[in-house]
């Protein structure tokens, strides 16, 4: 039996130490609250300098396949990163979503391998074409049907990253059964509605015959596209992590710089057992999103039970953290101005996605034998 590894690595920890410096240098709060006030919601110049020079849209694919040859370990570090300064980037729908779906099908296809090297190049962005809250658990998607020849009909609402996407792969029901495809996004019609979180927008993708490449069958197209949601999830803990922990860190310096009758409000008693409590929270879910991405990165059995735990663990504690540094920062945490109501949001939109919490820990209950 393979003991998890829940500690950094010092390949992890340079890792770490280039994409922080990159979001430091060109994803400030200053200029991430304009962008989400202007038409281009994005920052693609952001994402094609992580997609393309740093490697990162290609960490979890092999080399033969035109990635790095990482693991979801190193994949799960760049999103617990982009997760501390809510990156407008679309990494979640085309590095771990698209990619992950892709990897399952069967990559000596010329097909699914060209597809595959175009998104870890970073010279395409993919996404898949499914709602952001299906659960890894739920029946294979029907929203999209395929005709006897091969062209896609139908409407898939809530796609995360889907505006940025050059390139759909879709779940669809055809004669032969389940499939999954490739679309691109110019034969596709997609249409933005207003998304509570600003910086990951959600697109509405509609099918209207559109010409499609088969990548996967009725073989392999529900394992890939559960192994992707499954994936999605227990990554997707580690960027809860990270927000999580900009929140507490960025609540302790304001608290230690605010001052009322002549100390600062950070040596109360109270709002000390309050950060406590958060710090607490945070060390469990550093925990249970690390234990999570390792598990994935082995293949282990354990893996549904620990992205479980991490997605019902890690997306409440995102939640709490945010909700604390709104309300610890007093007026200015109201303020529009302030960039903590962009945490909230990715927040509590990230906390619906892949399943709501008590949806994760009812399947946990099932498989350790302990049903509610």
């Amino acid at each position: 039996m393979t003991t998890a590894d829940l500690l950094y690595s010092d390949v992890e920890t340079d890792l770490r130490a280039s994409v922080r410096d990159l979001l430091n240098d060109r994803c400030e709060p200053a200029s991430l609250l304009a962008r989400v006030e202007s038409d281009e919601p994005y920052d693609l110049e952001l994402w094609h300098t992580l997609a393309r020079e740093l490697g990162a849209a290609g960490l979890a694919v092999p080399e033969e396949l035109g990635g790095q040859g990482a693991s979801t370990r190193e994949v799960a570090l760049v999103l617990e990163e982009l997760g501390r300064s809510v990156a407008p980037v679309p990494f979640l729908g085309s590095a771990v979503l698209a990619t992950s779906a892709l990897l399952a099908c069967d990559t000596a296809s010329a097909e699914v391998a060209d597809l595959v090297r175009k998104l870890a190049s970073g010279t395409s962005t993919g996404a898949l074409a499914v709602p952001l809250s299906t659960m890894a658990d739920a029946e294979f998607p029907t929203a999209v049907t395929a005709a006897a020849d091969g062209t896609l009909s139908g409407t898939v609402r809530s796609v995360a990253d889907g505006t940025a996407a050059d390139v759909f792969v879709v779940p669809a029901t055809g004669p032969d059964g389940p499939g999954l495809y490739a679309v691109e996004a110019t034969a596709a019609e997609v249409s933005a509605p207003v998304s509570f979180d600003l910086t990951r927008p959600i697109a509405d993708v509609t099918f209207g015959g559109a010409a499609a490449t088969r990548l996967a069958g009725s073989d392999r197209a529900p394992g890939a596209v559960t192994g992707a949601l499954s994936t999605g999830a227990g990554l997707l803990a580690s960027e809860q992590l990270g927000l999580a922990q900009w929140c507490l860190d960025e609540t302790v310096e304001y608290l230690k710089g605010r001052y009322q009758f002549g100390r600062p409000v950070g040596s109360f008693q109270a709002l000390k057992h309050r950060l406590a409590d958060l710090w607490l929270e945070l060390v469990g879910a550093r925990a249970a999103a690390r234990y999570a991405a390792d598990t994935l990165a082995r293949g282990d059995a354990d893996a549904p039970v620990a992205v479980a735990m991490a997605q019902s663990y890690c997306a409440e504690t995102a939640v709490h953290a945010a909700e604390e540094c709104i309300q610890l920062h007093g007026g200015i945490g109201m303020t529009w101005e302030h960039p903590a109501h962009l945490y909230l949001k990715r927040a509590k939109a990230s906390q619906v996605a892949f399943g709501a919490p008590g949806r994760h820990r009812a399947a946990l209950g099932d498989l350790v034998d302990l049903p509610g």
